[in-house]
C-alpha cells in the first residue's frame, strides 16, 4: 500500500510517499480503507520536534513512528475474528496514528465509529483532533452542560480547534465570543457564536469586557496580554507550553497567587467524544470545516500550507489511486 512517510525530523522535504506492507488485522481490529485523512498542528509538530520534549514521546534520534496523520475516514476493508460491531463496507471514521496511509488498522473499541449520513469521507476526516482538543480544553475550562451561561472568549476561533470549540461551547450553553480575522466573521458567526470580534479591528483585550473563560486555540496569545479580560476567579486556557515553555509555571503561580487560573488541557482521546461530536453531526448542531482538500501525493505542500498558520479549520489529504513515486 502506499503512505507517506519520515525517517528524520525536519521540515515538510523530509515526507514522502513508498510502498509498505499493508497491515493485517488481528482478532480485535478493524482494516480501513481510508479515503480521507487530514494533516493537522499536532501532525506538524511531531514532524519538525521543533518542541524537543515532543521527541520523548515520538522518538529521542527519529520517529517511532514512520508514518504520520492521526485522522481518518473510509470503509472497512477486513474485520477481524472477534469483532462484532463493524462489517466490511461501513463507512467509519476515527482516530488513529499512521493515518497517513491508503490503510489502518484500528482496535473495535478505540476511536472508530461509523460515519454519519450525508457526510463525506473529507468533512469526516476532519472532525476527530479539533473536537477532542476542544472538549478537553472545554472540560478544563468548566464549559460543561451542567454549568450553562459561562461566558467565554475564543481566540483563534476559525481553526480547526477553534471552530470545534465555538459549536461545543454553544451545545454546553456557553455565551461564546469569537475572535478570528476579517475573511472568517461570517463563517464562525455562522458557526454559533454570540458575538465574533476581528482582531484586524479591534483588540478585545482594550475593549472592557471580560469573562469567565479566555481560550487561546491557536496558541499565538498569552495570558500576561489577557489577563485582564479574564475575571477574578476565571480561567485562561492554553492548548501548548507556550513562549519557552513558561504555561506550566504560570499554571503553578496561579494556583497559590491571583485570583484568575491558567490551565493547559491536556486531551484524552476518547472513543464517546467522537460519538457525542458524531450525534451532534447527526442532530444538525455541528460541521466541520474544510479549508482545502489536496491529493496524498500533495502531502508537502498540504503540509507547508498548514504551517502558514492561516488555515481556515481543517486541511484534507484524500486517498486514491496514483503513482507512489509521486510526491509534491
Amino acid at each position: 500500500m502506499r503512505a507517506v512517510v519520515h525517517d528524520r525530523y525536519g521540515p515538510p522535504e523530509v515526507l514522502r510517499l513508498e510502498e509498505v506492507e499493508r497491515p493485517v488485522p488481528k482478532d480485535d481490529e478493524v482494516l480501513v480503507r481510508v479515503h480521507a485523512t487530514t494533516v493537522n498542528r499536532t501532525d506538524t509538530g511531531f514532524r519538525s520536534a521543533e518542541l524537543f520534549i515532543s521527541r520523548f514521546f515520538t522518538g529521542l534520534l527519529r520517529p517511532k513512528q514512520r508514518i504520520p496523520g492521526s485522522e481518518f475516514a473510509g470503509e472497512v476493508a477486513a474485520v477481524g475474528a472477534a469483532v462484532t460491531e463493524f462489517a466490511v463496507g461501513d463507512r467509519v471514521f476515527g482516530a488513529r496514528s499512521g493515518a497517513n496511509a491508503e490503510f489502518v488498522c484500528v482496535r473495535e473499541h478505540r476511536i472508530i465509529v461509523h460515519m454519519p449520513a450525508g457526510v463525506t469521507f473529507e468533512e469526516a476526516a476532519a472532525v476527530p483532533d479539533g473536537a477532542i482538543l476542544a472538549l478537553a480544553c472545554l472540560r478544563a475550562a468548566e464549559v460543561q452542560a451542567d454549568r450553562p451561561g459561562r461566558r467565554i472568549l475564543i481566540y483563534g476561533a476559525s481553526g480547526s480547534i477553534g471552530t470545534a470549540a465555538v459549536q461545543l461551547a454553544r451545545h454546553f450553553g456557553a455565551h461564546v465570543t469569537a475572535v478570528c480575522g476579517t475573511k472568517n466573521v461570517d463563517l464562525v458567526r455562522s458557526l454559533g457564536a454570540d458575538e465574533v470580534i476581528d482582531y484586524m479591528q479591534e483588540d478585545f483585550t482594550k475593549n472592557g469586557m471580560t469573562y469567565d473563560v479566555v481560550f487561546d486555540a491557536v496558541g499565538k496569545h498569552s495570558f500576561r496580554r489577557s489577563r485582564r479580560s479574564v475575571k477574578p476567579g476565571g480561567m485562561y486556557i492554553e492548548t501548548d507550553l507556550g513562549f519557552l515553555w513558561h504555561v506550566p509555571l504560570l499554571i503553578l503561580l496561579t494556583r497559590w497567587f491571583g485570583s484568575r487560573r491558567v490551565k493547559l488541557a491536556i486531551p484524552r482521546y476518547a472513543r464517546e467524544d467522537v460519538v457525542l461530536v458524531r450525534e451532534l453531526i447527526e442532530s444538525g448542531k455541528y460541521r466541520a470545516v474544510v479549508d482545502r482538500v489536496y491529493p496524498l501525493e500533495d502531502v508537502i505542500e498540504a503540509t507547508r500550507y498548514v504551517e502558514t498558520g492561516q488555515k481556515t479549520g481543517n486541511v484534507v489529504l484524500t486517498v486514491g489511486s496514483g503513482d507512489p513515486t509521486q510526491i509534491r
